[in-house]
């Protein structure tokens, strides 16, 4: 593969990066979002019971489930395709340096 290729190819690799990197950061983000709108609603109720608390906490944690069920999976197909690609590019290099040795054995003039 030339070169621009491989470049074109890791740099679609951006979008699973970000997911890997972004996706349990958002979770947080909605867990933490969560948890303070169930303490919120204990507060104007005027009632701490874990009965009272348990379904918004459930509910809030649902979103870091959600995050990591995006950053694992997203985890394993960005670093197969990393090495995938890196594999193929020192593949052609090889192939292209014993090409190269080849035409320079065969086809240069001898002295």
């Amino acid at each position: 593969m030339p070169s621009g290729r491989i470049l074109k190819l890791e740099s679609n690799l951006i979008l699973l990066a970000t997911a890997v990197s972004g996706a349990p950061f958002l979770g947080l983000l909605g867990t933490v979002w969560g948890v303070m709108d169930a303490f919120s609603g204990i507060a104007m109720a005027g009632q701490a019971s874990l009965a009272a608390m348990a379904p918004g906490v459930s509910g809030a944690l649902i979103t870091t489930v959600v995050g990591l069920l995006v950053a694992i999976p997203a985890m394993f197909g960005y670093n197969f395709l990393t090495t995938s690609i890196r594999s193929q590019n020192i593949q052609m290099e090889n192939f292209a340096a014993e090409c190269a040795a080849v035409f320079e054995h065969r086809f240069t003039p001898r002295s």
